[in-house]
């Protein structure tokens, strides 16, 4: 890793449909300058995922991503001004939504809801894999 890229990307902003587009070339211009291109594809779907029920769920667009490169791989979370957490259901395949949440919870290492005095913040890791030199 170089020492001179910083370490944390925070990122505020509004969410609309529009906006998810540029937020994953966001993300994965930022992962590329981390030297974590393996995780690009899944870091971008479960942002993504965050993002879209912030703008569903949430009384207000206003949020905040936040990424961090880390020995392990990458965390990412957002934070937003509703209380209520997330749930994971069993997916209807048959249905146009509600799989979110669970695709997530398959495709990160692990993840979590925290209550903050403002809202929430969901988070999520994902590990890359590691490789002797």
């Amino acid at each position: 890793m170089a020492e001179n890229i910083p370490q944390r990307y925070v990122l505020r902003l509004r969410v609309h449909p529009q906006t998810l587009a540029e937020v994953r070339r966001a993300v994965g211009a930022r992962l590329r300058r981390w030297g974590r291109e393996e995780l690009i594809t899944a870091a971008a779907m479960c942002v993504t995922e965050l993002l879209s029920n912030v703008h569903k769920h949430a009384a207000s667009p206003e949020c905040e991503l936040t990424l961090e490169n880390r020995r392990y791989g990458v965390y990412a979370a957002v934070s937003d001004t509703e209380s209520a957490l997330p749930v994971v259901k069993e997916p209807d395949f048959l249905s146009e939504s509600g799989r979110g949440m669970f695709l997530l919870s398959k495709t990160a290492h692990a993840w979590g809801a925290d209550l903050t005095p403002t809202g929430k913040t969901v988070w999520f890791t994902l590990h890359a894999e590691v490789v002797d030199p």
